[in-house]
């Protein structure tokens, strides 16, 4: 990775963390604040909640192409732009339709911005280094949120709706901050970017290529099965079983979440080490089985009513399983896409995996929230069993169909090396031959 990579690398995570540290102070208050401090309902809040996963939903299969024809830069800087009218909107909404026109932009704002700077991070990296700079991305989002989330829990307050739209403004001025900062980026030129990312020759492009891409398709499945699994469950039937089955207090169910950024931002680093050098294939297959693990305490955790104590300790742990889990994904899942992609499509597959990742969000809450709804706890844990089971699987099943270069590429680059070397030693080791003769 070159001086310049490195320096616009840095810009770009610089921007994304505080970005996150602005969205941390509204993501947990956004339901109370719809619902009760604007006094709108909760059916008005539901439906706020559902306007960015739909918004998403709506600019994704879009995004890819910008990206890959405008480049990902112009594109994310529209993002920003979105994202920051969308979340003053929010904060100065006091009807109905207001809130759902504001929630419109701040979620297609976002859904924009995740794609492009993931590109962004793609074109300033190698393979070899892609792993710890998607690492590096994931843990100061985390940061950024749990940062955010405790100042933002400090400032607000639900008998002042003012105090609600400070934390709106500080969060849009912080995406105008990201689009700024990106605005100075000097992203690489053309051919070092396909210089940087492994394309295939025969790449047409489009969906048409991407849905003919086995590999890829295979990992957007797995990647629906992943995010439904975890994300999908963490406001919805996680939240219910918690508070339903094991009988945790809300103020516990705090804690729980605490203890999964807690788990993500101290063993990020630990685990990068441990895993960017095994095949990400395994890597993802493992993650399965933690998040078995998870699933289980959580079961467990429903039945020992006359201890609650080891309740609350086994429901606590399943959160810190899942940052555990997520940890292991952030240096394994992202570039794999990336090194997946033909090099004039690296935006369209980032998004693709983008809109897989928002069709799971989608679907896993209301999956989740209809099942809580209706007592099926013993289905519900049973069935998320079977997804982590599955997610072992299906990575093992993609495996096959990786070549080393994108399973291991720190592997493929120390063969590579070694078959160079040997290859400079049997030249020496000729002319010498023929020297002497």
């Amino acid at each position: 990775m070159t001086t310049a990579m490195g320096a616009a690398l840095r810009r770009i995570q610089l921007g994304n963390a505080l970005s996150a540290f602005g969205n941390g102070f509204t993501v947990p208050f956004l339901f109370i604040y719809v619902s009760q401090v604007r006094d709108l309902g909760a059916s008005t809040a539901g439906i706020v909640l559902a306007t960015f996963a739909v918004a998403a939903l709506a600019v994704l299969p879009f995004t890819g192409s910008a990206i890959d024809r405008r480049g990902p830069l112009p594109v994310a800087v529209v993002g920003t732009v979105s994202a920051a009218v969308g979340s003053m909107g929010l904060g100065l909404a006091q009807t109905e339709p207001l809130a759902i026109a504001a929630a419109a932009l701040l979620g297609a704002g976002i859904a924009v911005i995740q794609p492009a700077l993931a590109t962004m991070i793609v074109w300033c990296s190698t393979p070899a280094t892609r792993s710890r700079s998607f690492a590096m991305q994931f843990f100061l989002n985390n940061l950024g949120l749990g940062v955010g989330g405790l100042l933002g829990g400090q400032l607000v307050d639900t008998s002042d709706p003012s105090s609600f739209v400070r934390l709106f403004a500080i969060e849009s001025v912080m995406f105008l901050v990201l689009g700024a900062i990106l605005a100075t980026v000097r992203l690489p030129n053309a051919a070092k970017v396909e210089n940087a990312v492994p394309q295939e020759a025969a790449a047409k492009g489009g969906w048409r290529t991407l849905l003919s891409d086995r590999a890829m398709v295979q990992l957007c499945v797995l990647g629906f099965v992943m995010f439904f699994a975890c994300y999908g469950q963490f406001e919805s039937g996680l939240s219910a079983y918690a508070v339903e089955v094991t009988r945790i207090s809300p103020a516990t169910l705090g804690v729980a979440l605490a203890a999964n950024t807690a788990a993500i931002v101290l063993a990020q680093f630990v685990v990068l080490k441990l895993v960017e050098r095994r095949r990400r294939s395994r890597v993802i297959a493992l993650v399965g089985l933690v998040w078995t693990v998870a699933w289980v305490a959580a079961g467990v955790s429903g039945l020992v009513h006359g201890a609650q104590a080891i309740a609350t300790t086994l429901l606590i742990s399943t959160y810190a399983l899942f940052g555990l889990g997520e940890s292991m994904l952030s240096p394994t899942m992202a570039p794999l896409v990336a090194d997946l992609a033909p090099a004039r499509l690296v935006g369209q597959y980032n998004s693709a995996f983008a809109l897989v990742k928002q069709l799971a969000l989608a679907i896993g809450p209301a999956v989740g929230g209809l099942m809580a709804g209706g007592g099926m706890y013993v289905a519900y844990i049973a069935m998320l069993v079977v997804c982590s089971l599955g997610i072992s699987a299906l990575a093992l099943r993609l495996g096959r169909r990786l070549s080393v270069r994108q399973d291991n590429p720190l592997r493929a680059q120390t063969a590579q090396a070694q078959t160079a070397e040997a290859a400079a030693e049997s030249a020496d080791s000729t002319s010498s031959v023929a020297v002497a003769a």
